[in-house]
């Protein structure tokens, strides 16, 4: 008998493909889920199925400045996040974040209380310590998305989140020719790059512009989750 659940076990196993954390991808400002084609490709080839795949798209698509972290835009994250946790067989997610959907990820995180079932989280060109851009909070803060749920340098969005964690493993993965995190002509604020995140496992530096650190970090992107 025990050797024909066994037997049984195994079809199940190879039939179904293993046990997996659910991910929950959440693009940048603007954009949209088919931002994460590599990714989801990368993923689909790997053994992923759509139903561990979570792309939630969330603020407007035509008013970058008006998106900010509070309100409708963290809607769609959080509900993702819970819809992941939901249906993963493992009771972990992973969670990785480009641009202003790593932080608002982070943020969801926190909310939910989910740090520990997040076994992994990735931000990718995030702006975890602010924008020179956005100018320095409260002052030249001229939009929503620089506003105080915004990416002001010192806005009380940001500081809220510092030293919060957002799972069990963090990553970051930046650039010094990131044409938004170092629009002003530098990336660090106060010493540290921005899309660096506290307490991270490790950073990751490419030689790519804002959304080539999306598109093109792929194998990167999956390899981290499935540490």
């Amino acid at each position: 008998m025990r050797t024909l659940l066994f037997i049984l076990s195994l079809f199940t196993l190879n039939a179904y493909g293993a046990c997996l954390d659910a991910v929950v991808l959440v693009h940048g400002n603007t954009a949209s889920p088919s931002s994460w084609a590599n990714t989801l490709a990368l993923l689909k080839a790997k053994g992923y199925q759509d139903s561990e795949l979570f792309v939630p798209t969330w603020g407007s698509k035509s008013c970058a400045a008006c998106n900010d972290h509070n309100g409708s835009e963290e809607t769609p994250v959080k509900t993702a996040l819970q819809q992941a946790l939901a249906a993963s067989c493992t009771g972990k997610i992973d969670v990785i974040g480009h641009s202003m959907g790593a932080t608002l990820a982070a943020q969801q995180i926190v909310k939910l209380g989910i740090a520990g079932q997040v076994d992994a989280f990735v931000g990718i060109a995030g702006a975890f310590r602010g924008l020179y851009s956005c100018g320095i909070y409260p002052y030249n803060v001229l939009t929503s998305t620089c506003g105080s749920y915004g990416l002001s340098i010192g806005s009380p969005f940001l500081d809220n989140l510092y030293g919060d964690t957002f799972g069990s493993r963090v990553y970051s993965i930046k650039s010094y020719i990131d044409q938004v995190v170092c629009s002003t002509g530098t990336c660090l604020v106060y010493g540290v790059h921005s899309s660096s995140i506290w307490y991270e496992d490790a950073s990751y530096t490419y030689n790519l512009g804002h959304f080539g650190l999306q598109t093109d970090t792929a194998d990167l992107q999956v390899s981290l989750i499935q540490n």
